[in-house]
């Protein structure tokens, strides 16, 4: 299943890098630079062919990619040559103008945006179903006491159901994930109703700055969601099979102690940091109460079998204006997000597990398209479509930082040349392309170390 989920995951890679470089190919062509090559993947080419003074390839390493322009490493020759300045040569790269290098240089993370907002159109357009849980909340001090966390402190209580976070409407627990997520350390305004004694229900407001969760970089406020102990479904030859429980079981109490929603099962698994090696189950079905034991695995990462219910929601079908301004909207905020989240990086968060590298990415990509095929076509189509359009937005962010060997580093260097009104020196360019090169390989070393202990750990 491993290969499988590598094999989807380079596929859905290379379709974004595929845009990455169409964008820097479409764009060299309209400025009149020639492309020499065009390939999908790196290494040696196992598959190539010439057309229209072209050749494309798809190189053995399917992972990246590149746009090969004719006289893109001009600068490097001239600088080994000791000449002054690059030879301008039209049809060349450096024999454009500065002008069109920008675009060039810019083609490239642009065609990642207009691709990501081309998936959310669509997306959009045709509706899709997803499954959720409830806005009602579970404080996580009251799961495991001691902890503190800003939810506890600003008033919140377990059984609230927030129903607004800044004026925005909240209806489910997805809804409450994404607005904390991408706030942390920004004080939010949330609506809350709260059930009174009297089954009187009054609204509340409440402020509260979510904290930055280093591992992530998202924001989090320490609320769990709120699900009744009631089973939608069993794993097969699990241990909540072997014990008989089906979907339907409501389970009462475990070992004795009531079990009002289904995270109360956390604490019980790891009261006192010694997990039980079996459950003692009370479950109501059909009206009548029986009891279960449930063996719990060693391994702590090895799952009960159980799935608790779950909130399904569908989408309105768009119109096609109407899909086109929600994808639009959904690519402007996913790429805001992703320029705050690049800031986060400075502000102590854990780099090991949040910087991912292309075996992550490539293993992530996978393993969501893998098991969201399973549950059906339609869900594995959207789910790996939206999740290769947030890569195609992280890919654009990325590339428009202003370093060397980026496109954005690139775009640097045109802009002082437009400024100046000459070229500058094959030497300078080296050397901010030198620096270029190991800034981007210390990280690229960085990440791929944090993908192996990631691989080695899952």
């Amino acid at each position: 299943m491993l290969i499988v989920k590598i094999l989807l995951g380079l596929v859905g890679l290379g379709v974004v890098v595929f845009v990455h470089e169409l964008g820097h190919f479409i764009a060299a062509r309209l400025v009149g630079i020639d492309v020499e090559a065009f390939s999908i993947g790196w290494g040696k080419a196992v598959l190539s062919k010439k057309i229209g003074g072209v050749e494309y390839r798809l190189g053995m390493f399917p992972i990246g990619g590149y746009c090969k322009m004719r006289g893109e490493n001009e600068f490097a020759e001239s600088w080994e040559n000791r000449r002054d300045g690059v030879r301008q040569e039209s049809g060349t790269y450096f024999g454009a103008r500065p002008a069109a290098r920008i675009l060039v240089s810019f083609a490239g993370p642009l065609f990642n945006l207009l691709f990501a907002m081309l998936v959310f159109t669509v997306i959009w357009g045709t509706g899709f179903e997803f499954t959720t849980m409830d806005n009602r909340i579970v404080l996580v001090s009251d799961v495991f006491p001691g902890e503190d966390y800003p939810a506890t402190r600003a008033g919140l209580k377990t059984g609230d159901r927030i129903i607004g976070i800044n004026r925005k409407k909240v209806e489910n627990y997805y809804d409450i994930q994404s607005l904390i997520a991408v706030n942390a350390e920004k004080e939010l305004h949330f609506t809350v109703l709260r059930e009174e004694a009297d089954g009187r229900s009054k609204k509340l407001d409440l402020y509260i700055k979510p904290e930055l969760e280093r591992s992530s970089g998202a924001g989090r406020i320490g609320v769990y969601f709120w699900a009744d102990p009631v089973v939608e479904s069993v794993a097969p030859d699990s241990p909540a099979a072997r014990a008989g429980l089906s979907s339907g079981d409501r389970i009462v109490s475990v070992n004795g102690e009531p079990l009002p929603y289904s995270v109360a099962l956390l604490k019980i698994l790891e009261d006192g940091g010694t997990r039980p090696n079996s459950l003692a189950l009370e479950v109501e079905r059909g009206g009548e109460v029986f009891g279960a034991e449930v063996a719990v695995p060693e391994d702590e990462s090895a799952p009960l079998g159980i799935a608790w219910e779950t909130v399904r929601r569908h989408t309105p079908r768009y119109s096609v204006f109407g899909a086109i301004g929600k994808g639009f909207s959904e690519m402007w905020e996913t790429t805001a997000v992703s320029v705050r989240s690049i800031a986060l990086l400075f502000r102590g968060v854990d780099l090991a597990k949040a910087v991912s590298g292309p075996v992550r990415v490539t293993y992530m990509a996978g393993e969501i398209a893998a098991d969201s095929f399973s549950q059906s076509a339609g869900t594995g189509v959207r789910s790996t479509a939206n999740f290769l359009a947030l890569i195609s937005i992280a890919l654009a962010v990325m590339n428009l930082l202003p370093l060397p060997v980026l496109d954005g580093g690139a775009i640097v260097l045109f802009l002082i040349e437009m400024f100046r009104r000459r070229p500058l020196h094959p030497r300078v360019i080296a050397a901010y392309q030198t620096t270029g090169f190991v800034l981007i390989g210390a990280l690229m070393l960085f990440a791929v170390f944090g993908d192996i202990l990631f691989l080695v750990k899952g």
